[in-house]
């Protein structure tokens, strides 16, 4: 009998798992079926309008303009798994190139220099050459040893910090949370006080080379266009092109495993779905024991809630769909992990992001005067904001359906419980309308020129097609203080058939909140399970073992 392959979620690891299968395991694709609550996972990007049709969402009074619930930054040297699988998927827009082709020739030609990365009332754009210059790092001594204790922790001995947030582990130096270097990491990476010092601790070896540049943001990778249309849409192309299966709006709500004799083997006999929308159709998938199971245990983007210009969102309050089937496996095998470490707190996981979509190029124009950079060169983040406020302006058109008259660009909120500072209420409850007269505020202040924005406000309004707010409850649920166990093996023991490919599988050394994770927890499921050597995965790079990397990095922490 031939096999079979069931993929619960389409985000990227599925859709790599599905490439792997293809390419080395020489799979067909009518032997791969996708299972997706949507088409986009976290890596979104679309028309208003069409998550409106995907999500079921209440009518807004306004369905024009774009969406990005977020962005990723991708990154040249670190991300090799993507790089390796993308190289095998053909671009949609330039045919003869891949999809790797694709992004990092645009991105070489577009080079990311970040001049106004940290920007506060008092300086400005922190970039004058005083004090505080975000070119300093700002630590003192205690703030550097023990930043170089997480550091050089042997990866056998993570479970020590079982359960330690960042801030307990610097509790003896909390100057660090004064420093440039927290304000620009926490909003690079979207790590908060609370978050696991294991996952940190992960984050600076990995990411060592990002170190000494952070300042700066060049060694961040941009696609040409959102990464949905980007990366999403070619890989998407490239499976069905080779016969795989995608079934959109259908939610598998549990595993059927076989009753073993001593109830340790892990062995999917039946998926039970649910198909959400018009049509409210349940039934069982039967699996059989030599077919494979893969399982995205936990997106990021679930229980989002979306408003729009004249709308605050209205909360979202289930529990993530994609983390429920994972509970709901632990409920039968005790080696799984323990999903409430990451979908029942809220507080250390929420942040709000919003999509500003207009019909001239007088907003972004008067941002570019006011920061200094051109769109496309990263992310601007107000330190001195109640509820610390980024925004990234794209290269442009970042939509490939945007008219030439159209702008798109994207901002957050580590904090939407926070009243904001210029609109007295807390992000959450705001409209998009006032999230942008928020940014608006925070503009006006470090803006210098006699004829500021501040005069400009109506003109702004005007040229307004749609703010899009959204809420979402687990956006860094990955970086929750957690411990050794509380993430499923990418292939659990015991499992004859079932892995665990996401941000909420455990493998060692990587760094969760990347691409480079998922596709690499893909790799690493379809090779157990077809047998190739573990030698074959793909070659990762160890810059934190290389002397002139370990050299710069010393050298910022006292720059």
């Amino acid at each position: 009998m031939m096999r079979k392959a069931f993929m619960i979620g389409t985000g990227v690891a599925n859709l790599a798992a599905g490439v792997y299968l293809i390419r080395d395991g020489g799979w067909s694709g009518n032997q791969i079926t996708m299972f997706g609550l949507d088409k986009h996972g976290a890596n979104d990007g679309a028309a208003v309008a069409d998550y409106e049709t995907e999500y079921g969402n209440q009518r807004l009074s306004n369905d024009r303009g774009f969406l990005a619930k977020g962005g990723r930054m991708l990154n040249e040297e670190t991300y090799e798994n993507l790089w390796d699988v993308l190289r095998s998927v053909p671009s949609l827009d330039h045919p003869g190139q891949s999809v790797t082709d694709d992004i990092l020739n645009f991105d070489h030609a577009h080079p990311t220099h970040d001049v106004a990365r940290l920007m506060d009332k008092r300086n400005g754009i922190r970039n004058n050459g005083g004090a505080d210059d975000y070119s300093h790092m700002q630590f003192n001594n205690q703030d550097r040893k023990l930043l170089t204790k997480l550091m050089m922790m042997p990866e056998s001995q993570e479970a020590k910090l079982n359960d330690v947030s960042i801030a307990e582990w610097f509790k003896d130096s909390p100057h660090i949370f004064t420093t440039n270097f927290w304000y620009m990491w926490e909003t690079t990476f979207a790590f908060k006080k609370e978050s696991s010092a294991m996952e940190l601790r992960r984050y600076m070896n990995r990411m060592i080379l990002e170190f000494s540049r952070i300042n700066t943001l060049k060694g961040v990778t941009r696609t040409p266009y959102n990464q949905y249309e980007s990366i999403i849409l070619p890989m998407r192309k490239y499976l069905s092109d080779h016969g795989v299966t995608f079934i959109n709006n259908r939610k598998i709500t549990a595993f059927q495993f076989k009753d073993t004799p001593l109830r340790d083997d892990i062995i999917v006999t039946g998926l039970e779905y649910e198909d959400v929308g018009e049509n409210k159709q349940t039934g069982t998938i039967p699996v059989d024991e030599n077919d494979l199971v893969f399982d995205i245990n936990g997106a990021i983007t679930d229980s989002s809630s979306i408003g729009d210009f004249n709308t605050p969102i209205k909360e979202n309050m289930e529990y993530a769909p994609s983390a429920a089937l994972w509970k709901q496996a632990t409920e039968h095998f005790y080696n799984l992990g323990n999903p409430d470490k990451f979908f029942n707190d809220r507080a250390q996981s929420e942040w709000m992001s919003f999509t500003v979509t207009t019909k001239n190029h007088y907003l972004v124009n008067q941002i570019s005067r006011i920061t200094q950079q051109k769109p496309g060169n990263a992310l601007n983040t107000w330190v001195d904001s109640n509820n610390l406020l980024s925004i990234v302006v794209h290269h442009q058109p970042h939509f490939h359906a945007q008219k030439e008259n159209e702008t798109v660009f994207w901002g957050y909120f580590m904090f939407p419980r926070k009243n904001g500072d210029y609109v007295d209420k807390p992000v959450i409850e705001m409209t998009g309308k006032e999230m942008l007269q928020e940014l608006l505020g925070h503009l006006a202040e470090v803006d210098q020129a006699t004829d500021s924005i501040v005069y400009h406000e109506e003109e702004i309004m005007d040229s307004i097609v749609n703010v899009i707010p959204v809420y979402m409850p687990y956006a860094s649920a990955l970086f929750n203080t957690r411990a050794v166990g509380d993430r499923p093996e990418v292939v659990p023991k015991h499992s004859k058939n079932l892995a665990f490919v996401s941000q909420f599988a455990e493998m060692p050394f990587d760094m969760v909140f990347t691409e480079q994770y998922s596709f690499r927890a893909a790799q690493r499921a379809v090779y157990h399970f077809l047998g190739i050597p573990e030698e074959k995965m793909t070659p990762v790079h160890h810059y934190e073992k290389n002397p002139k990397v370990l050299l710069k990095a010393t050298r910022t922490m006292f720059r």
